[in-house]
Protein backbone atom coordinates (compact mmCIF):
# COMPACT_ATOMS: atom_id res chain seq x y z
CA UNK A 1 0.00 0.00 0.00
CA UNK A 2 1.27 3.39 -0.82
CA UNK A 3 0.63 6.42 1.46
CA UNK A 4 0.73 9.77 0.35
CA UNK A 5 0.93 11.60 3.62
CA UNK A 6 0.72 15.68 4.63
CA UNK A 7 0.85 17.26 7.61
CA UNK A 8 -1.50 19.83 8.60
CA UNK A 9 -0.83 23.15 10.00
CA UNK A 10 -0.14 20.99 13.38
CA UNK A 11 2.47 18.60 11.72
CA UNK A 12 1.21 16.03 14.16
CA UNK A 13 -1.69 16.11 12.64
CA UNK A 14 -1.75 14.18 9.17
CA UNK A 15 -3.80 13.88 6.11
CA UNK A 16 -3.47 10.19 4.44
CA UNK A 17 -4.04 9.09 1.15
CA UNK A 18 -4.42 5.72 -0.30
CA UNK A 19 -3.94 4.39 -3.63
CA UNK A 20 -7.57 2.94 -4.73
CA UNK A 21 -7.31 0.11 -7.53
CA UNK A 22 -10.06 1.23 -10.39
CA UNK A 23 -11.45 -1.15 -13.20
CA UNK A 24 -14.43 -1.67 -15.53
CA UNK A 25 -16.41 -2.69 -11.68
CA UNK A 26 -15.34 -0.29 -9.55
CA UNK A 27 -12.71 0.74 -7.34
CA UNK A 28 -10.77 -1.46 -4.62
CA UNK A 29 -8.42 0.24 -1.45
CA UNK A 30 -6.72 -1.05 1.21
CA UNK A 31 -7.78 1.76 3.61
CA UNK A 32 -5.35 0.24 6.41
CA UNK A 33 -2.05 -1.96 6.26
CA UNK A 34 -0.61 -1.91 9.88
CA UNK A 35 3.39 -2.35 8.31
CA UNK A 36 2.69 0.26 5.77
CA UNK A 37 1.22 3.01 8.17
CA UNK A 38 4.41 1.68 10.95
CA UNK A 39 7.06 1.98 7.67
CA UNK A 40 5.62 6.01 7.66
CA UNK A 41 6.00 6.33 11.64
CA UNK A 42 2.71 5.77 12.29
CA UNK A 43 2.52 3.05 15.00
CA UNK A 44 -0.88 3.44 16.87
CA UNK A 45 -1.99 -0.10 17.61
CA UNK A 46 -5.74 0.33 16.76
CA UNK A 47 -8.11 -1.68 18.87
CA UNK A 48 -11.58 -0.36 18.27
CA UNK A 49 -13.58 0.60 15.08
CA UNK A 50 -16.58 3.15 15.25
CA UNK A 51 -19.11 3.79 12.71
CA UNK A 52 -21.57 7.12 12.62
CA UNK A 53 -24.71 8.14 10.52
CA UNK A 54 -25.83 11.16 10.57
CA UNK A 55 -28.85 12.09 8.98
CA UNK A 56 -29.17 15.81 8.53
CA UNK A 57 -26.44 18.40 7.08
CA UNK A 58 -25.20 20.54 9.30
CA UNK A 59 -24.98 17.52 12.16
CA UNK A 60 -21.85 18.50 14.74
CA UNK A 61 -19.60 15.99 16.55
CA UNK A 62 -17.61 16.75 19.10
CA UNK A 63 -15.22 18.17 20.09
CA UNK A 64 -14.45 14.90 21.83
CA UNK A 65 -11.50 13.65 23.78
CA UNK A 66 -10.35 10.58 26.32
CA UNK A 67 -8.27 11.60 29.18
CA UNK A 68 -5.60 9.34 30.55
CA UNK A 69 -5.02 5.89 30.64
CA UNK A 70 -7.59 5.74 27.75
CA UNK A 71 -6.24 8.76 25.44
CA UNK A 72 -7.09 8.19 22.08
CA UNK A 73 -5.09 8.77 18.55
CA UNK A 74 -7.78 8.19 15.81
CA UNK A 75 -7.88 7.65 12.21
CA UNK A 76 -10.92 9.18 10.19
CA UNK A 77 -12.49 8.79 7.21
CA UNK A 78 -15.71 9.36 5.46
CA UNK A 79 -17.65 6.06 3.69
CA UNK A 80 -21.05 8.46 2.55
CA UNK A 81 -21.25 11.93 2.18
CA UNK A 82 -18.62 15.20 3.17
CA UNK A 83 -17.71 16.60 6.70
CA UNK A 84 -15.94 19.69 7.96
CA UNK A 85 -13.37 17.41 10.06
CA UNK A 86 -11.58 19.78 13.25
CA UNK A 87 -8.94 18.54 15.48
CA UNK A 88 -7.98 20.35 18.48
CA UNK A 89 -4.44 20.62 20.11
CA UNK A 90 -4.96 20.15 24.10
CA UNK A 91 -1.43 18.98 25.09
CA UNK A 92 -0.60 20.35 28.04
CA UNK A 93 3.35 21.69 26.99
CA UNK A 94 2.31 22.12 23.18
CA UNK A 95 3.16 25.05 21.47
CA UNK A 96 0.29 24.32 19.40
CA UNK A 97 -2.26 24.35 22.25
CA UNK A 98 -5.95 25.68 22.15
CA UNK A 99 -5.23 25.89 18.22
CA UNK A 100 -6.81 24.13 15.37
CA UNK A 101 -6.54 22.51 12.52
CA UNK A 102 -9.92 21.27 9.96
CA UNK A 103 -9.85 19.16 6.67
CA UNK A 104 -12.35 18.43 4.33
CA UNK A 105 -13.27 15.00 4.34
CA UNK A 106 -15.57 13.06 1.43
CA UNK A 107 -16.38 9.77 0.69
CA UNK A 108 -14.91 8.54 -2.71
CA UNK A 109 -11.55 10.93 -1.94
CA UNK A 110 -9.30 8.29 -0.13
CA UNK A 111 -8.25 10.15 1.98
CA UNK A 112 -8.29 9.62 5.32
CA UNK A 113 -7.04 12.19 9.06
CA UNK A 114 -4.91 11.18 11.60
CA UNK A 115 -5.63 12.79 15.06
CA UNK A 116 -3.11 12.25 17.21
CA UNK A 117 -3.33 11.35 20.88
CA UNK A 118 -3.47 14.79 23.05
CA UNK A 119 -6.35 16.62 20.57
CA UNK A 120 -9.69 16.65 20.64
CA UNK A 121 -12.00 15.74 17.73
CA UNK A 122 -15.23 17.06 15.73
CA UNK A 123 -16.71 17.15 12.57
CA UNK A 124 -19.26 18.65 10.82
CA UNK A 125 -21.43 17.38 8.11
CA UNK A 126 -21.81 18.67 4.82
CA UNK A 127 -24.34 16.68 3.54
CA UNK A 128 -27.47 14.69 4.29
CA UNK A 129 -27.08 10.88 5.39
CA UNK A 130 -23.19 10.96 5.83
CA UNK A 131 -20.88 8.10 7.12
CA UNK A 132 -17.83 8.44 9.16
CA UNK A 133 -15.82 5.32 9.92
CA UNK A 134 -13.01 5.86 12.62
CA UNK A 135 -10.46 3.67 14.05
CA UNK A 136 -9.09 4.69 17.83
CA UNK A 137 -5.76 2.93 20.12
CA UNK A 138 -7.57 2.93 23.12
CA UNK A 139 -11.46 1.91 24.21
CA UNK A 140 -13.88 4.07 24.94
CA UNK A 141 -14.43 4.60 28.56
CA UNK A 142 -17.50 6.75 30.02
CA UNK A 143 -15.82 7.31 32.92
CA UNK A 144 -12.88 9.37 31.19
CA UNK A 145 -15.32 11.14 28.21
CA UNK A 146 -14.52 14.57 27.92
CA UNK A 147 -15.45 17.07 25.73
CA UNK A 148 -14.99 20.94 24.46
CA UNK A 149 -17.65 23.23 23.19
CA UNK A 150 -17.67 23.43 19.74
CA UNK A 151 -18.56 27.67 19.78
CA UNK A 152 -15.90 28.18 22.58
CA UNK A 153 -14.44 31.57 21.04
CA UNK A 154 -11.09 31.02 22.24
CA UNK A 155 -10.77 28.31 19.88
CA UNK A 156 -12.06 30.60 16.69
CA UNK A 157 -13.05 27.87 14.66
CA UNK A 158 -14.43 28.72 11.42
CA UNK A 159 -17.56 25.92 11.06
CA UNK A 160 -19.56 25.99 7.67
CA UNK A 161 -22.02 26.60 9.67
CA UNK A 162 -23.90 28.87 11.79
CA UNK A 163 -25.39 27.81 15.72
CA UNK A 164 -28.81 28.21 14.96
CA UNK A 165 -28.42 25.63 12.19
CA UNK A 166 -26.52 22.99 13.92
CA UNK A 167 -27.98 19.72 14.82
CA UNK A 168 -26.19 18.40 17.55
CA UNK A 169 -26.59 16.42 20.71
CA UNK A 170 -27.61 17.65 24.50
CA UNK A 171 -24.13 16.60 25.62
CA UNK A 172 -22.25 18.06 23.30
CA UNK A 173 -24.36 21.68 23.42
CA UNK A 174 -23.23 21.70 26.77
CA UNK A 175 -19.68 20.93 26.74
CA UNK A 176 -17.74 23.65 28.37
CA UNK A 177 -15.38 26.15 26.76
CA UNK A 178 -11.42 25.34 27.00
CA UNK A 179 -10.67 27.79 29.56
CA UNK A 180 -13.63 26.58 31.98
CA UNK A 181 -11.01 25.76 33.88
CA UNK A 182 -7.94 25.09 31.30
CA UNK A 183 -8.34 21.70 29.84
CA UNK A 184 -5.91 19.08 28.50
CA UNK A 185 -6.22 16.05 27.69
CA UNK A 186 -2.59 14.29 28.88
Amino acid sequence: MKLEIQSLEIADVKLIRGAAFVDRRGEFAETYVRRDFVAAGIAADFVQDNQSRSRASGTVRGLHFQVRPFVQAKLVRVLRGRIFDVAVDLRRNSPHYGRYVAAELAAGSGEQLLVPAGFAHGFCTLEPDTEVFYKVDATYSAAHDRGVNWLDPGLAIRWPIQANEAVLSEKDAALPCIGEPPVYVE
